[in-house]
């Protein structure tokens, strides 16, 4: 039985690494031929089969619920209720619609929207808004966050922006919301957004700093991942009956065992539900019921077989869990403990088990965090020794206690107030240890070296005495020091980053980086941190020698701060440095500035008489064995002519569409001399600028020109001096994601 419920759960991971979803015909032929092995016993092919048909199945359903693409960019106006807790940012709202419907058109069941400067929305509340409607997707580069994967795991079908509505029900059955409101409106010591994480699983009230802290010191899990809370409050209660009865406290009309099995059970379901019931809590709750069932039958399961059940149940319910990053980390770290305990042939001191696995866990979950591209934070260690019973012991059970009791004047206020207390102290140890200690985000790391370190993981993570387990660290630390292959001498590596509207490429010879351009950043939101930093990181850049600011504009140097905080800059240049912050110390564009950096030939041009950014934008060509790329920023056409008496202005192999691709620029007579064989587009989908215009796309492909764009295709990357054709994220195949036009 177990090696069939090993291979149904196979069945049902196999879906995260699928290029594409089977056809229906092939689906039915699995399903019959499933049916056709059962009577020969043939269980662990047959249940294999079962799990991967029922995960393409449920797959298929959710792909099949998305925006139709001729509704897409539309704006409607729609009816639905609110569902789940609405997230309150400095801009607005955002909040998730269920049961939404709209004349004459079949909407998805779920709507993600965002409401700019919108009122107060709660869940439970029906609206009528008038939104722009956009199909599932996100940014996508190389190394990073997978959007549009998140939002098919959440079965999302469309998301929004809302431009108007009206309420047109008031709130029912909002109960989480209510509570969560409540929680806010106490005096928590200024930690009400971290009890209600803790209390709700809602993190949307946390600071970036908290988030940067939790991050740098590996303590994320305590704040939103809530499965060994679930265990913590299964097993006091337990324990309080259990206690009770010892010492006679205990009804004797009532057997003991059962009712605190029953309790327990009873207590972490309801704390999963406050708290959502996600992944991590679903997890919990099933491996919280198979030991208590074990308790109470006296049936010893052993430690592997509820992981298994509990793995093959939370897949069962939600097949497309396998492609979120916490369902990963949430198994993986029960894993570790479970290889780490079950092993053993004696029992661990308290010191041992206290201070142990929080090592072993953090050495189990490398491989793991190394492979998903998430930081690994150095600290985790030393931070989780003393957070993680500070929190279970001390946090948690006064905020849920504290909420239990908020309809007694003073009382639960009380609770509460002395749990923020005890969550700020925490918060401020962290913060201290999260200065000194920043999480680590390593460079990306080949297959089979990963594969390796994994390997090394595993055998580190093995009983004292097993032979060659000290031949694990080796293979662990390959994939801390891979070997890395340079670029080429002679050849630059171009890779531009999916910024959505605005623009940066990353720019490496064999010993030189420079970043042309930082991203946009737009209030809080800055793609400079969240995707230009994250992805020099992961190819290993330690330091810029140089960034090149093309203008001012907050689409192409909004990121520019969070780049020079992240990473040592040895020079800034700035087609306009009068509107950079000071603290880079930008240095002007100079016309006709050359350098060689590893056999690579770069030059400077700006247009002297430009009075506006755009048109002061500095222009980078890069020349290496013979192939061309010309970065123009965001000239205007008056620019453009005034290029065009340049000693740069040659055919060119490689152009980035100035001001992506605006009606404004790409003449007809800019073109034609250039005469660019490939085209790089940086832009975000369905802009409001209507970038790239029609008449200048007419152009490029008149001209026979290979238009790469990063709203349709992602990240591009290319080698320049190689003459070879380019990468693109998107052709990275993955059965969520639309094909390639």
């Amino acid at each position: 039985m177990k090696t069939g419920m090993f291979a149904l759960a196979l069945g049902l991971l196999a879906l995260r690494w699928l290029p594409a979803l089977p056809s229906v015909g092939w689906l039915l032929a699995m399903l019959v031929l499933v049916l056709m092995l059962l009577p020969f016993r043939t269980y662990p092919l047959a249940f294999f089969l079962l799990g991967l048909s029922w995960a393409c199945i449920s797959a298929q359903w959710a792909l099949d619920d998305r925006l139709r693409p001729a509704l897409d960019g539309q704006t409607r106006w729609i009816e639905g209720r609110v569902i789940g807790l609405p997230q309150q940012t400095g801009e607005g709202v955002r909040f998730e619609l269920a049961d939404s419907r709209a004349r004459n058109v079949l909407l998805p069941k779920r709507i993600r929207v965002s409401w700019r400067g919108g009122p107060a929305v709660r869940s439970g509340e029906r609206w009528r808004l008038a939104v722009t409607l956009k199909r599932p997707s996100g940014l996508l580069n190389f190394h990073g966050f997978d959007q549009e994967a998140w939002l098919l795991a959440q079965r999302i079908g469309a998301t929004g922006s809302v431009k108007d509505g009206e309420r047109l029900t008031p709130a029912r059955n909002a109960w989480r919301d209510t509570v969560r409101q409540r929680l806010l409106a106490v005096d928590a010591q200024g930690r009400e957004a971290g009890l209600a994480a803790l209390v709700l699983g809602d993190g949307s009230g946390l600071t970036r700093e908290d988030w940067r802290v939790l991050q740098d010191t590996g303590t994320v899990h305590l704040m939103v991942i809530s499965g060994q809370h679930i265990g913590m409050l299964a097993g006091l209660i337990y324990a309080l009956i259990a206690g009770l009865a010892r010492y006679g406290c205990w009804p004797s009309r009532w057997p003991w065992l059962p009712w605190a099995c029953g309790l327990a059970f009873a207590a972490a379901l309801g704390y999963g539900l406050l708290a959502g019931f996600g992944v991590p809590v679903q997890r919990a709750c099933v491996m919280v019921g198979l030991v208590l069932v074990w308790r109470l039958r006296f049936r010893h399961l052993g430690l592997w077989w509820p992981l298994l059940l509990a793995l093959n149940g939370v897949l069962i319910l939600e097949p497309l869990a396998s492609l979120q990053p916490g369902f990963w980390l949430s198994f993986a770290a029960v894993a570790v403990l479970v290889l780490a305990f079950g092993g053993r042939l004696g029992p661990w001191s308290v010191w041992q088990a206290w201070t142990r696995p929080q090592g072993l866990i953090a050495i189990g979950l490398f491989p793991v965090l190394l492979v998903l591209g998430l930081p690994i934070s150095l600290s985790a260690p030393l931070a989780n020794l003393v957070a993680v019973p500070w929190i279970s012991l001390v946090v948690l059970p006064l905020a849920l206690l504290g909420t239990a009791l908020l309809p007694l004047p003073f009382i639960g206020e009380g609770l509460l107030w002395l749990a923020g207390g005890a969550l700020d102290g925490l918060f401020s140890g962290l913060a201290w240890l999260a200065g000194r200690v920043p999480a680590w985000v390593p460079a990306e790391v080949p297959l089979g070296y990963w594969l390796i370190s994994l390997i090394g993981a595993v055998v580190v993570l093995l009983p004292k005495g097993v032979p060659f387990r000290v031949l694990g660290w080796p293979m662990l630390m390959l994939a801390v020091f891979p070997p890395r292959e340079p670029v080429a001498h002679g050849q630059l590596e171009v890779v531009q980053l999916d910024v959505g509207q605005g623009q940066s490429l990353i720019l490496r010879t064999r010993h030189h980086t420079l970043l042309y351009d930082a991203g946009p950043r737009s209030g809080t939101f800055d793609l400079g941190a969240r995707v230009v930093l994250p992805s020099l990181q992961k190819l290993g850049v330690g330091a810029l020698d140089m960034m090149l600011l093309s203008h001012a504009d907050a689409d192409h140097a909004g990121g520019a701060g969070a780049i020079a905080r992240g990473i040592p800059i040895k020079r800034v240049v700035g087609g306009e440095t009068e509107g950079l912050p000071a603290v880079l110390g930008a240095q002007p564009c100079q016309s006709g500035e050359r350098w060689m950096w590893d056999g690579v030939s770069f030059e400077l041009w700006q247009w002297p008489d430009a009075t506006n950014g755009n048109a002061k934008s500095c222009v980078l060509q890069v020349e290496a064995n013979g192939e061309h790329l010309l970065l123009t920023g965001d000239i205007d056409r008056a620019a453009e002519q005034a290029f065009l008496v340049s000693p740069l202005a040659a055919p060119t192999d490689w152009l980035q569409a100035p001001h992506h691709g605006s009606r404004s620029s790409s003449s007809r007579a800019f073109l034609q001399r250039l005469a660019p064989k490939s085209v790089l587009v940086s832009r975000g989908r369905g802009n409001a600028f209507g970038h790239p215009h029609p008449q200048v796309m007419a152009r490029y492909h008149a001209l026979g020109s290979q238009v790469y764009d990063s709203a349709e295709q992602g990240a591009v990357r290319v080698q320049l001096g190689a003459f070879a054709p380019p990468v693109v994220a998107r052709s990275q195949r993955r059965f969520w994601r639309e094909r390639l036009p």
